[in-house]
């Protein structure tokens, strides 16, 4: 792999990197050398995820390097950092192995989701730096293995069950890490991902969960999910450490909202009466157990770290807290106070700083007594007390005078009234005598600074926070919201040129209604059926997938209603099938794969898919080529402007800009949210350098000058709009004709073995290191055009075989055919394709006898295909000479390839070709494959296919091939 220097250091890439690449890795180096945090942005398919990989951890090894050299040589004075590290590794001696005691510096990777982070982890596979120690960190939920355990629906119960299980020493997994963990298997060369660490946890009979902390003392990089950094009491949990360490936040463009969340809750009266009720229930069973009446719910014999006058204390204390919200004078929109009420409203119930520790521990006892001492999954398992640990957590996360300043700066207590919703239908008089009873108080406890969060990062002595994302514009405003500050940054242009791309502000319809989302007009039907008419004409002109983003799910789902009703969807669907992105989640993954599958299916002119921006659709999914060849926008996603939380942030942002004019207005910061998700969803289609597509969007507002600002400094250029809606439509039109036609083909990379795992959600093929689309975007559809890979790779001359080999194995139900050992070479693995479900993913001029394949005599039945065009050779005595007929060609599809050779060939000649390609896959060597070939394809009758073979050869040897081929047929 090429090696390249950046900033001073060495960087090995997999291959030269582009511009945008070295600029990506010179600022992430930069941000690290001088201990300082970055904000870069960097478009989806400019290869920023390899880029932070290898430049980060390519640093990280000089740092190491550095370290270990002064170490020996105790030239401890070169630097007072050095110095300091000193005195941390002598204070800390012999506490544990953890690197950042001596002064090493990890990596700490998060993203979003672990799917995400699975992604990023393949990526460091493939690059020159999977020798490096990396490990994942993942919750019990998808980690735990002990059969009782796993079972538990409820994480809460799944965690409070598994640690006393560990305390107790009851886990047979958990005993077993200590002596396991140096296994070859865990301590090997291979990096594991969760997925892997799972598989290892079940052959060593350990815990994964465990073991990845294990792993995570030796690390050099660990991957985590945000919440596990940014939540103070998950941080903990975890034990991740901070300091000297480096931070990465990958798909930035969320952490603002998360870091809000993770330090905000809401808790209603009815958790706190709940909580009361189960305090009471625990206090019932030790009178019961007393009198020798032992509850059968609760295991009475279960060791308790509590006394029954700690229980009485407690419930003291809730139903006083219960008392003091119920006198909270509440208007009809609810009350607000400022955030350091909460302190007050607690003091009420006698928890205060002093004394917060001892309630957070009894609370804690008392939940993990209730959630393994049931006999029935129907009884208590402490979820009220649940609510109030999650809120004295939040609350007292900080006892210091400065945070609770910071408190009374970033928080607001907002309490309201709601209805209970009932089920049971009533008459207007009971409903109106039963209002008062149905109502219940909500406490919200809101962060509105996203500073708070990474504020407590940096106080953590963290070295640098690097933050990247594909969308991150505009930058002013996302940095004044962070509150750190920030040295380095930097906005990427694209790789793509202006060939590849069309973007198109449509601000009316095919009958001149002018399309606007804005609430006011949201009920027009008019407009409604206006923005149908405007999705049918493109569907018509768009070629493959289209992608369909409205604004929120009631939105699409009153289009979807009216257009059914006016015939507007279904010829839509005659066109190209639609697909609805489902609300819940357990039905997403299904829905997701019929539209890949219909996007290959060469009877389809590919698939429509309706979604919400961001919703699952928009974030994180890799709809490249042919899965996404344009993305609709229908409307701005604005947050609900009478909600209760965006008004009081638009506040506070206003509140804070009486004091500093420069930082973010409240109107400033409402547009920006829905800009923000614009540019996610269209972040979907352009996903790598050789990809193209069309950006529609279907809104007047589009054409506002404040608003183009605000959308991706890369997109603003290329943003065109019509004066008429025939033009815009000739436009696309005449934009897809010359990207087919002028575009090349991107180089197609080979599906690896160890690509290959199995979702246990769905019992659907997974790819790891690949975003759920680029399974799709490997089969073969209706041409070869389908692009996956941005670098190039010595397998790229095999690239054929595993597309086709790949579109059965989609299509098969043998799950046989999805494991990687089966899969020992490309040819054996079309063959096993051929004998299990033959050609049932072929294009449909095979179809029929495909449909046959179960019937008797099969093999005779296929030399008799005058599609494959070989019988005319095997009849050809010499009466007909080479040179009174056309000359004959080696089929283009490789499934008639295949079969064409298979039928020439007797089996021990087959056998030998196929394992000829093996062997040239895997070692390279040209002269032995060559004369394998010569001696299995010289006859000449089968010169063809010996010529059709240049294809699958390495771009270095395809010249001499040609050569030998052209000296052949001469002599």
């Amino acid at each position: 792999m090429p090696e390249v220097m950046i900033s001073g250091i060495p960087v090995n890439f997999p291959f030269e990197p582009y511009e945008v690449q070295k600029a990506y890795m010179e600022k992430v180096i930069e941000s690290l050398q001088n201990n300082s945090n970055a904000l870069l942005e960097s478009p989806t398919g400019t290869g920023k995820t390899l880029s932070l990989l290898c430049s980060s951890i390519a640093w990280l090894l000089v740092r190491k390097a550095h370290l270990q050299m002064n170490a020996q040589l105790g030239n401890f004075s070169e630097h007072s950092e050095v110095l300091k590290l000193r005195d941390n590794l002598r204070s800390n001696a012999g506490k544990n192995k953890d690197n950042t005691t001596w002064g090493m510096p990890k990596i700490i990777y998060s993203s979003r989701t672990h799917s995400q982070l699975t992604q990023a982890m393949q990526e460091l596979k493939r690059s020159s730096y999977k020798h490096v120690k990396a490990t994942v960190l993942g919750s019990r939920d998808q980690m735990c293995i002990h059969p009782e355990v796993s079972k538990e629906t409820n994480n809460m119960n799944k965690v409070f069950m598994c640690q006393l299980k560990v305390k107790s020493r009851t886990c047979y997994f958990y005993n077993n890490v200590e002596a396991k963990k140096d296994d070859r298997s865990v301590k090997g060369d291979e990096i594991l991902d969760i997925e892997d660490l799972v598989t290892v946890g079940k052959k060593l009979k350990c815990c994964p969960y465990y073991l990845s902390k294990e792993l995570k003392q030796d690390a050099d990089v660990i991957f985590m999910p945000y919440n596990y950094l940014l939540d103070p009491k998950s941080r903990k949990a975890n034990g991740v450490e901070l300091t000297n360490n480096v931070v990465i936040l990958d798909e930035a463009h969320n952490v603002e909202k998360i870091c809000e969340d993770s330090a905000s809750l809401q808790i209603r009266t009815t958790d706190v009466a709940l909580c009361i009720d189960e305090i009471t229930h625990v206090m019932k069973s030790f009178v019961e157990s007393s009198e020798e009446n032992l509850d059968s719910t609760l295991d009475t014999n279960q060791p308790k770290d509590f006394t029954c006058d700690d229980l009485c204390i407690l419930k003291e204390m809730m139903l006083t807290l219960e008392k003091a919200i119920d006198e909270i004078e509440v208007q009809n929109e609810g009350s607000t106070y400022p955030g350091a009420y909460i302190f007050e409203l607690l003091a009420k119930a006698e928890i205060r700083d002093h004394n917060q520790m001892s309630v957070i521990s009894l609370i804690e006892n008392l939940i993990q007594y209730l959630s393994t001492g049931s006999a029935s999954p129907f009884q208590r398992k402490g979820t009220g007390l649940q609510k109030i640990l999650d809120l004295l957590n939040i609350v007292f996360s900080g006892t210091s005078h400065t945070y609770k300043e910071r408190v009374k700066m970033c928080y607001k207590v907002h309490i309201q009234v709601e209805e209970k919703k009932s089920n049971k239908t009533a008459s207007w008089g009971a409903l109106k005598s039963t209002t008062s009873k149905a109502a219940e108080r909500v406490l919200s406890y809101w962060c509105f600074s996203p500073g708070f969060g990474m504020k407590q990062l940096v106080d953590q002595n963290v070295r640098s926070i690097i933050l990247t994302s594909g969308t991150l514009a505009p930058m002013k405003p996302l940095i004044s919201e962070l509150a750190i500050p920030i040295s380095v940054q930097l906005e990427n242009p694209h790789i793509v040129k202006c060939d590849q791309i069309c973007v198109k502000v449509i601000s009316q319809g095919p009958d001149s209604i002018v399309l606007n989302s804005n609430y006011q007009n949201r009920d027009n039907p008019k407009y409604i059926m206006s923005l149908g008419r405007t999705i049918l004409s493109f569907s018509r002109v768009v070629p493959d997938g289209l992608l369909v983003f409205f604004p929120s799910y009631p939105i699409m789902n009153k289009c979807q209603e009216m257009w059914q009703a006016e015939g507007i969807w279904s010829s839509i669907n005659n066109i190209k099938p639609i697909f609805v992105e489902p609300q819940r989640k357990d039905t997403f993954n299904s829905i997701i794969n019929d539209y890949y599958a219909k996007i290959s299916d060469p009877n389809t002119k590919g698939a429509c898919f309706m979604a919400v921006c961001k919703g699952k659709v928009s974030e994180g999914l890799d709809f490249a080529d042919m899965n996404g060849r344009a993305v609709v926008i229908t409307g701005l996603p604005f947050p609900p402007l009478k909600d209760p939380r965006i008004i009081l942030k638009k506040k506070y942002l206003e509140e804070l800009r009486v004091k500093q004019k420069d930082l973010l207005s409240g109107d400033d910061w409402y547009s920006l949210e829905a800009s923000r998700a614009v540019n996610q969803a269209i972040g979907r289609v352009i996903r790598h350098k050789n990809d193209y597509g069309a950006i529609l969007l279907c809104d007047s507002r589009f054409s506002n000058p404040k608003l183009k600002n605000q959308l991706s400094a890369w997109l603003r250029d290329y943003i065109t709009a019509s004066s008429k809606f025939g033009e815009a439509v000739s436009e696309v039109c005449r934009f897809f004709k010359s990207a087919e036609t002028v575009l090349p083909s991107p180089k197609l990379k080979p599906l690896l073995p160890n690509e290959i795992n199995y979702s246990n959600d769905n019992n659907s093929r997974n790819i790891t290191g690949v975003s759920f689309p680029s399974v799709s975007t490997r089969l073969v559809a209706k041409t070869h055009k389908k692009p996956v890979a941005e670098y190039p790779s010595s397998n790229e001359v095999y690239a054929d075989f595993n597309m086709d080999f790949y579109k059965n194995a989609q299509q098969s139900s043998s799950s046989k055919l999805f494991k990687p050992k089966e899969a020992k070479d490309l040819f054996s693995a079309i063959d096993t394709t051929n004998e299990s479900v033959q050609s049932t993913s072929t294009v449909a001029i095979h179809k029929r006898q495909a449909d046959d394949i179960n019937m008797p005599n099969i093999k005779k039945k296929r030399l008799k295909i005058k599609a494959f065009g070989f019988e005319e050779n095997l009849r050809n005595n010499g009466s007909v000479t080479t040179e009174s007929r056309p000359e004959k060609v080696a089929p283009a599809s490789l499934i008639d390839f295949v079969k064409e050779i298979k039928s020439l060939l007797d089996s021990d000649q087959y056998k030998l070709f196929q394992v000829s390609i093996s062997n040239y896959k895997k070692e390279g060597a040209y002269e032995p494959f060559v004369n394998t070939l010569s001696g299995i394809l010289g006859n000449r009758k089968l010169l063809y296919l010996l010529k059709g073979m240049k294809r699958f050869f390495k771009e270095e040897h395809k010249d001499s091939f040609q050569i030998f081929c052209d000296n052949f047929q001469s002599n």
